[in-house]
């Protein structure tokens, strides 16, 4: 009795879940409409060292199928640090590294801006008597900060990517190398 009950209540669920509306984003995997797009954007050059962190971030997540690029990431980053903590001394305990992207994904074709976003996060760093252990934990921050903020971008770019039919149309047409 207690199994049917059981099934019973998995059987409600799956009903319940499968009219929520929620779809695999990477449906077909690797071959999938979503991946062959994401497959066929470049990054455009991203200057200083919090860019090429950024650069190589996303190179990482976007997966290389030999395409053409018909997409290109264009970003610019906004990354400070400010003080929040203060000693009894005046000097600073404890910081804020924030990284903040305005990004635009475009159509090389025709210089079309098909998204226009921001991404971003922020780290808290305690500042310590060591400079050499507070620049350490400076660039690490930023380091940590580019993974999460690049995450976001990518995933951004997968859903306009689904939810737009032009975009997986092109990426149907485009013979693959």
């Amino acid at each position: 009795m207690k199994r049917l009950a059981i099934l019973a209540g998995a059987l409600v669920l799956s009903v319940t879940l499968s009219g929520c509306g929620l779809h695999p984003l990477y449906a077909g995997g690797s071959s999938g409409p979503v991946a062959g797009a994401l497959g066929q954007v470049e990054i455009a050059p991203i200057a200083g060292k919090n860019g090429w962190l950024m650069a190589t971030a996303l190179r990482d997540r976007l997966p290389s199928n030999g395409a053409p690029a018909l997409y290109r990431i264009d970003i610019r980053l906004d990354d400070q640090i400010s003080g929040l903590g203060v000693r009894t001394d005046d000097s600073v305990s404890r910081e804020r590294r924030t990284l903040r992207a305005r990004y635009q994904l475009v159509r090389i074709g025709d210089g079309s801006v098909l998204l226009d976003a921001t991404a971003g996060s922020d780290a808290g760093i305690d500042v310590v008597r060591s400079e050499y252990a507070t620049i350490a934990a400076e660039n690490t921050a930023l380091e940590r900060l580019s993974q999460i903020v690049a995450d976001q971008i990518v995933a951004r770019i997968a859903l306009y990517a689904r939810n737009t039919p032009a975009v997986a149309a092109a990426q149907a047409t485009t013979p693959a190398k």
